[in-house]
């Protein structure tokens, strides 16, 4: 019991077929308490499909998904957040022509108790992402770095245990992506939150992951810290095509 305790999220064996297509094979995944962990390889490797499979919105073929060590396999999105697993959406979760208030409070739904203490969590979630000063505007007239954080915002709002992002970065400038680490560093740190973070900008996996998970169609590759990714000649071979500097 103490060894499985110390495993948030474990797949084995996790497969997932489309038609003759197989997507995700025999992968074992683990993810333990306060790290952030990258999921990374190039489109077709998988990532999305095993982020799906994670998070209860694909039904694995073959193999069983192990949520703070309660069997989930097969249990829908709701169930599964609930437990206090949260995703995020690639293209985004906000609502455009809601205010920045509304949106995070969307995300108090499950867990908090309370319209006052909804809103206190809401206040809460926007200072520590910096997004106070915007909270009475329509988040679809932000800039895009803005709302990226609105979608991080809404899904932190529940405070999960494992918060799991779908490409966060995408777009953003390079000051954007270093203010949107920090934030997933205190996430981390200051929350005891897990992260799996899927991203395809390798400069800031190899930063702020505590460990990485390397996919090749649909199998796993290789994994490690982003020091022994970073130096995996398989890696370096099949994604990086060349080495990354820290």
């Amino acid at each position: 019991m103490q060894a499985a305790e110390q495993v948030l999220l474990r797949t084995k064996g996790l497969t997932r077929r489309f038609g003759g297509l197989v997507a995700v094979s025999d992968l074992d995944l683990e993810i333990r308490p306060r790290e952030i962990l990258g999921l990374i390889g190039p489109n077709g490797a998988g990532k999305s499909t095993t982020f799906n499979l994670i998070s209860g919105f694909y039904k694995p073929s073959a193999g069983t998904l192990f949520v703070f060590g309660e069997n989930c396999t097969g249990k829908s999105p709701l169930a599964i957040s609930r437990m206090g697993l949260v995703r995020t959406f690639q293209h985004g979760s906000l609502m455009s022509s809601m205010s920045v208030r509304d949106n995070i409070l969307l995300g108090t739904i499950h867990g908090v108790s309370g319209a006052a203490r909804r809103r206190e969590r809401t206040e809460e979630t926007a200072a520590m992402l910096g997004l106070t000063p915007h909270l009475d505007n329509m988040a679809g007239t932000l800039p895009h770095g803005l709302q990226r954080l609105v979608s991080i915002g809404i899904a932190f709002a529940a405070r999960p245990r494992l918060l799991c992002l779908d490409e966060p970065l995408t777009g953003l400038n390079q000051t954007e992506v270093a203010d949107t680490l920090t934030v997933l560093e205190r996430i981390r740190d200051e929350f005891a939150c897990s992260i799996l973070l899927v991203e395809h900008n390798m400069k800031a996996v190899m930063k702020v992951c505590d460990r990485i998970v390397v996919l090749h169609h649909g199998q796993h590759l290789a994994s490690g810290t982003p020091a022994e990714i970073r130096n995996d000649r398989k890696v370096v071979e099949a994604y990086l095509g060349h080495r990354h500097d820290s």
